[in-house]
């Protein structure tokens, strides 16, 4: 059986967990976990999609990154799931379809996440460079706080019972932000 997992890291990119999903489908996938959450958060669908899949299953994604940040952490479920008998189908390389349940499949996985590992961090290395060129001519502003323009509802949720983790999740925001908006408030 083939099962699909797709993941944006915003609710905002939506779209993109839809083409994600509308792809592991057409490739065949028969069950499908999806979720918005970063790959550095706890990501729920995945760990229902990896506790899904049995031996001679098929985890397909879009793309690398969708699974893993780094090659260390994507090695280590690659070898999670071959250890149980499992593949991996990457579809987006070019034109074709990356299959690591043999030597060669394994082998460009590794090639591929190295090479998207490197860009990553050349594009932070830029990143940080023209955030320290704007600090230098007064123009950087940062990110808006979204989690402190967002303290106040959290507050009245919080005084309708709500709990921490219904208010972080239907604000979109942190449970960390949302106890420090309640410490602020007065109410933890």
């Amino acid at each position: 059986m083939q099962v699909g997992y797709a993941r944006t890291s915003t609710e905002e990119q939506v779209a993109g967990l839809e083409a994600q999903v509308r792809d592991v489908k057409v490739a065949g996938c028969e069950e499908v976990f999806s979720e918005q959450v970063s790959a550095l958060g706890d990501r729920k669908e995945l760990d229902r999609a990896l506790k899904f899949l049995r031996k001679g299953d098929t985890l397909v994604v879009t793309k690398i990154d969708r699974l893993a940040r780094n090659t260390r952490t994507l090695g280590e479920l690659v070898d999670g799931l071959h250890g149980r008998g499992v593949g991996l189908k990457v579809l987006q390389f070019g034109k074709e379809t990356l299959d690591t349940t043999g030597a060669y499949g394994r082998l460009m996985l590794n090639m591929f996440a190295a090479f998207a590992e490197f860009e990553r961090d050349l594009m932070r290395e830029r990143q940080k460079e023209g955030i320290a060129k704007a600090k230098a001519e007064k123009k950087y502003k940062g990110r808006k706080p979204t989690a402190r323009a967002k303290a106040g509802e959290a507050v009245v949720l919080f005084q309708q019972q709500k709990s921490v983790s219904e208010i972080a999740a239907s604000l979109g925001i942190g449970r960390g932000s949302v106890y420090r908006a309640l410490a602020a408030a007065g109410l933890r």
